[in-house]
C-alpha cells in the first residue's frame, strides 16, 4: 500500500456557510469516489480557501461527513492579484494501491478551469 497525494478543488457562488459546506463535501466525497476510496484511507487532509470565503471552516463539512478520526487542517490560501476568487481547495493525504499515474484529482464546478490538463 502507498501513501499518495490527492488534489482538489471546487467554486462556491457565495462566501454563505451552506454553500461552503455544501461544496466541501461535494469535493471530498468525489474525491473519495473516483479513487475507489474509503474514509479509513485518508491519513490527512488539508483544506485551503480564498481570502474571500471566511463563513464556515471547510473541514467542518468532513467532520460532518463523519470523517472524525482523521488530522484535518484549514489554511488560507495566498491572495493572488488576478486569482479565481470563491475557491475551496484540499490536499488529501492516503494510503492506496493506485499508482501516483492513476490518482484522479478533482476540479469541480468553475474550479474545472483551474486545470484543463486533467481529464474529468
Amino acid at each position: 500500500m502507498a501513501v499518495r497525494a490527492v488534489r482538489g478543488a471546487i467554486q462556491v457562488d457565495a462566501d454563505e456557510r451552506d454553500q461552503v459546506l455544501d461544496a466541501t463535501t461535494e469535493l471530498l466525497q468525489a474525491v473519495l469516489e473516483r479513487n475507489q476510496l474509503a474514509s479509513d484511507d485518508l491519513i490527512s487532509v488539508i483544506f485551503t480557501a480564498t481570502p474571500d470565503l471566511r463563513s464556515e471552516f471547510p473541514a467542518y463539512a468532513a467532520r460532518q461527513m463523519g470523517i472524525t478520526d482523521v488530522p484535518l487542517m484549514c489554511a488560507r490560501e495566498i491572495d493572488v492579484s488576478g486569482a479565481m476568487p470563491r475557491v475551496l481547495r484540499l490536499l488529501a493525504h492516503v494510503e492506496t494501491p493506485l499508482s501516483r499515474q492513476d490518482i484522479r484529482h478533482v476540479y469541480l464546478r468553475g474550479a474545472a478551469g483551474l486545470r484543463t490538463d486533467l481529464p474529468t
